[in-house]
């Protein structure tokens, strides 16, 4: 095995995918196939609930899983540092690639979070991570609060056990594009609509993503109760 440091996570799922699959290829998780495993965990440090989910990678016994990691959500993503771990000759081949692409992440950022991570230790890095993960969870706790404030009844969701974001499902609208894009953007309520994670973004979609990283409480409340009365206008 071996480990590379990429520009954030993203830029390493992005060479393993240009590395080992071609368009029209269908991708499965599977030992009993003999596939390779692409774990994308950037959350994982960020999990609400313990003990923490196992990754793919802790139970990886025969080299197949290439797993990628990101200090975007628990340093700051402007730093731009990640690193993909996995079996030493696709990393070699990533090395190859990011040779003759990003050339390299910024050596002062490397250098800022070698240094830090020295000076914490696992210990102070795993304390950082328990302030980080008692904020979002604060902050998870206000946005479902405004959910169930003003949402039962016109939405679905489930509670989020890791990472900044809310997936909700309006309950009798077959497509919310309008609903999001247009009503709620007016009011400056900002949500993600679903279908921009669709492969065919055309296609209609009734849910939304909201973020709790930056909002504070008040915000929250304010924006789903807008968004609640959007709803009902809808149906």
């Amino acid at each position: 095995m071996d480990m590379c440091v990429t520009c954030g996570s993203q830029e390493g799922l992005c060479k393993v995918f240009e590395m080992i699959v071609n368009p029209g290829d269908n991708i499965l998780l599977a030992r009993k196939y003999d596939f390779l495993i692409i774990e994308d965990d950037p959350y994982y440090f960020m999990q609400f609930n313990k003990p923490w989910a196992p990754t793919f990678l802790s139970m990886d016994v025969d080299g197949r899983v290439i797993r990628a990691d990101s200090f975007s959500k628990v340093l700051s993503s402007g730093l731009r540092i990640g690193f993909i771990t996995g079996p030493k000759p696709l990393i070699e081949r990533i090395v190859l690639h990011t040779e003759v692409s990003t050339m390299h992440n910024s050596t002062f950022t490397q250098l800022l979070v070698s240094q830090l991570l020295h000076q914490w230790g696992e210990e102070g890095f795993l304390a950082h991570v328990e302030r980080v993960t008692d904020f979002y969870r604060k902050q998870r706790d206000a946005l479902l609060a405004a959910a169930d404030k003003w949402l039962s009844g016109l939405a679905e969701w489930h509670v989020p056990t890791a990472g900044m974001f809310l997936w909700v499902k309006i309950k009798g609208l077959h497509d919310v594009r309008t609903l999001i894009e247009e009503k709620a953007f007016k009011k400056e309520i900002f949500m993600l609509p679903g279908y921009n994670f669709y492969l065919d973004s055309s296609a209609p979609c009734p849910y939304f993503r909201a973020s709790f990283s930056l909002a504070s409480p008040e915000q929250m409340d304010m924006a789903f109760q807008g968004l609640a009365q959007f709803i009902k206008e809808s149906l």
